[in-house]
């Protein structure tokens, strides 16, 4: 094809290519949105775990180094071609900065279960029943209390412990007060299918109970875990950081990701 016709069918094929190219660039987005419940908002990422893959990193390979931030993680993946598409800190950890419980890294546990009770230095972690995060070899995804965890005894591919739990099937941990005045930032996730994991940080401080119910009421978890508090931020591509503000934070000891290759 040669002469007048030429153009205007190259500039069609330019234009689907670019069309094309956009779709795929929001495909690998995850689904991000601020949410109002009982006037406090929260920043909450729901992804699919079968076209997203979600990782928990602790130290760089390489160096052995802990990587300790988000934007560390995020330049990190981009000396490997990947683009930091969501991250969040993971489950709470001790004063040397390791995970406090269970810590599974693509499969290998770096550190126990920790079923250990009653240590006031372990502070909301043995506010009881902790539990666990869990991505299995097969994809799925699962919260479960830590003695559920240990009794059903089945290899993991990803896991944090942390605690407390904010949801056990479907109710609030009794454990909570209604009127309780320890507001703090606050990060938590569950699993709403076996493929749908959900994360959720406030925005401003809340109590226990209204975290909870954020998960039970609005996002209708039926299983939920708390990750951290005053430290949490989530990260999403092109929206920046939501949670604690920047002078809060403090190094992670894991944290979630979600990378997408360019």
């Amino acid at each position: 094809m040669s002469g007048p016709h030429r153009a205007p069918v190259v500039f069609i094929l330019l234009l689907l290519l670019t069309v094309l190219a956009g779709c795929t660039a929001r495909a690998r987005a995850v689904a991000s949105d601020e949410l109002a419940f009982e006037g406090q908002n929260y920043r909450v990422v729901r992804l699919d775990l079968h076209r997203h893959a979600l990782t928990l990193h602790w130290r760089e390979p390489a160096s052995g180094q802990p990587f300790g931030s988000i934007e560390t993680l995020r330049r990190w993946g981009e000396t490997r071609g990947q683009r930091l598409l969501f991250a969040a800190n993971a489950g709470i950890y001790d004063k040397q900065f390791a995970p406090l419980g269970l810590y599974v890294e693509n499969g290998k546990a770096l550190v126990p279960l920790n079923l250990a009770h009653g240590n006031p230095a372990s502070g909301n972690f043995s506010l009881l029943p902790n539990g666990v995060f869990a991505v299995y070899p097969d994809g799925h995804a699962a919260v479960r209390t830590s003695t559920d965890f240990k009794a059903d005894g089945k290899p993991v591919q990803w896991a944090s412990q942390s605690g407390p739990m904010l949801l056990i099937d479907g109710k609030l941990n009794p454990q909570f007060v209604g009127d309780s005045a320890s507001l703090k930032w606050r990060s938590g996730v569950c699993a709403r299918g076996p493929y749908e994991v959900v994360f959720a940080v406030s925005e401003a401080p809340v109590n226990f109970h209204t975290f909870g119910r954020l998960f039970r009421d609005k996002l209708g978890c039926r299983d939920a875990l708390y990750l951290d508090g005053s430290i949490s931020q989530m990260y999403v591509d092109d929206e920046g950081y939501a949670g604690a503000p920047a002078f809060m934070v403090k190094p992670y000891a894991g944290i979630f990701a979600v990378f997408a290759t360019p």
